[in-house]
């Protein structure tokens, strides 16, 4: 059995008795995931799952046409999803060359060495964290109030937002099939009821018909183009989750560029067309003024006028089950970086290890529950306003923490297209991959032109006053984050070096290892 790696080799750690497909990397089976678990159909639902397609539409959507008073939101989907589309170019063949769950920082590592991949592996980590930390807010938030409409059970948000984090656990605990099925099944349930809403919307248009004036780009002019970027590029986070998985894929030099394209695609397309709807619905000269009073009630209240209140109460309970779904393939993604991290002594050695049973990175996956435990429970401690009262878990924990994973993603965007164009150059490909290198520059360039906006903008993404503190402290974390990491990744190369050789390896380590161990033993002649 492979592991997705070429360079992995079968049998030198079995024991007397063991199955031949037990799996060997360089520091035996339990520091190997297993292969084979995942097909484009599995890992696509499971990438997708991560963007939380509902939670997008009546969350990310109502905020940036009433706070940032942009109309023509379709055609900003469009923009973003042609620039993820040329990023994808280049980190797609880096995925044909690269097979490690570190994805990022491996790729990062191999492209600007072993100190800037420890700097992009710590980032990583953060920034996954903060996402998928972050939606345990709002997910409280909903459960709650979903308890309190139809059983008349008034509870807390931490309640559901910590009975969350341990079922993820669980789940994550599991085999990545099931949870790939899990994930599945949740995704396209809450895409087929949004894809009914749009064509309620398209067959029921308000007053001004039909119009395409969301892809009018002169309805992108004004003050809150760039914060609308930052806003809508979060909603594509998820795509670039693929390699993440590729040493658990069939054929990861196929499957996983073939994700990242289909995801992009999807995700593009998708949401152009549901934010379309919204300004179908409401009209494009009344949708900012509706998303500004209803907020994220906006879509609800679009269904219900259209497909009655039975269709929206469903639509509340996907909402619900979509936000589940993204906490699960966040935590997955995660549990994978720490595997990666400790595999490779970015992080202590138990963090490299598997479950026998189910090959599941285990240690990986209880560090991101004990770390959603802690951020759940101070929020929880610090949350003096009455059960029910959205403002502390929605507005701070779920907007705070999903600001600085999505800047801490745009960023990595950026370093891995500079990686990916010096890979292949180092490499003398870089006439032969002349078009691939191009598109890495100019997706490269676009985002850190949206990282830019995202750092000047950030109190306005947060919902902080001018002044505040927050402003910096918040990206701050990323920034720290990035410091250390670069700060640790000097410290092994001065003083463990084998360590630091072995950055963004992944299985091929085994090779190195190997290697080193047959030159220093002696041959028979001598």
């Amino acid at each position: 059995m492979s592991t997705g790696s070429s360079s992995t080799t079968r049998g030198t750690s079995r024991g007397p008795g063991a199955p031949h497909s037990e799996i060997s990397t360089y520091k035996g089976q339990e520091r190997a995931l297993r292969a084979g678990r995942l097909g484009t159909a599995g890992l696509l639902l499971s990438v997708l799952a991560a963007s939380a397609p509902l939670m997008v539409v009546a969350g990310v959507m109502p905020t940036t046409f009433g706070v940032m008073g942009i109309v023509g939101q379709p055609l900003l989907f469009v923009i973003l999803g042609v620039v993820l589309a040329l990023f994808s170019v280049g980190y797609a063949e880096m995925s044909r060359h690269v097979h490690n769950a570190g994805a990022f920082y491996a790729y990062i590592s191999r492209g600007l060495g072993g100190t800037a991949g420890a700097g992009a592996s710590l980032v990583a980590l953060v920034a996954y964290s903060a996402m998928q930390v972050g939606i345990y807010g709002i997910f409280g938030f909903e459960v709650s109030g979903l308890l309190a409409t139809y059983l008349g059970v008034e509870v807390a948000w931490w309640i559901p937002a910590l009975a969350a984090v341990l079922l993820v656990a669980v789940l994550a605990w599991l085999k990545i099939d099931l949870n790939a099925r899990v994930l599945g099944v949740l995704l396209l349930i809450e895409v087929a009821l949004v894809v009914i809403f749009d064509i309620a919307a398209v067959a029921e248009p308000a007053g001004a018909g039909l119009s395409l004036q969301a892809f009018n780009p002169d309805t992108l002019t004004g003050a809150g183009f760039g914060t609308a970027l930052c806003f809508c590029i979060a909603a594509f986070v998820g795509f670039e989750q693929a390699p993440v998985y590729a040493e658990e894929t069939s054929r990861p030099h196929v499957v996983v560029s073939r994700v990242m394209f289909l995801a992009v695609g999807f995700a593009a397309l998708f949401f152009a067309l549901s934010s379309w709807a919204l300004t179908v619905a409401a009209g494009p000269s009344g949708i900012v003024a509706s998303a500004r009073e209803q907020g994220p009630g906006l879509l609800f209240a679009l269904t219900e006028s259209r497909l009655g209140g039975t269709f929206t109460d469903v639509l509340h309970v996907l909402f619900v089950t979509g936000m589940f779904a993204a906490m699960l393939s966040f935590h997955n993604v995660v549990a994978r970086y720490a595997f990666a991290m400790g595999r490779e002594g970015l992080l202590p050695a138990v963090f490299g290890r598997t479950n026998r049973a189910s090959g599941a990175p285990g240690t990986g996956s209880l560090l991101q529950t004990v770390i959603s435990v802690v951020i759940v429970v101070a929020f929880a401690v610090t949350d003096g306003k009455p059960a029910g009262d959205p403002t502390a878990p929605v507005l701070h924990l779920f907007t705070w923490m999903g600001n600085v994973g999505a800047l801490g993603i745009i960023v990595l965007m950026a370093v891995a297209s500079l990686a990916v164009i010096v890979f292949f150059t180092r490499r003398g490909a870089a006439r032969a991959q002349a078009w691939r290198l191009t598109a890495a520059s100019l997706a490269g360039l676009a985002l850190l032109v949206i990282a830019f906006y995202t750092v000047k903008d950030f109190d306005v993404l947060v919902g902080a006053g001018p002044g505040s503190a927050l402003a910096w402290v918040l990206p701050g974390i990323i920034g720290a984050a990035l410091v250390i990491g670069l700060v640790h990744g000097a410290v092994l190369r001065s003083r463990r070096p084998e360590v630091h050789a072995r950055i963004g390896l992944g299985n091929e380590a085994f090779q190195l290892q190997k290697a080193t161990e047959a030159a220093d033993v002696p041959s028979p002649s001598q």
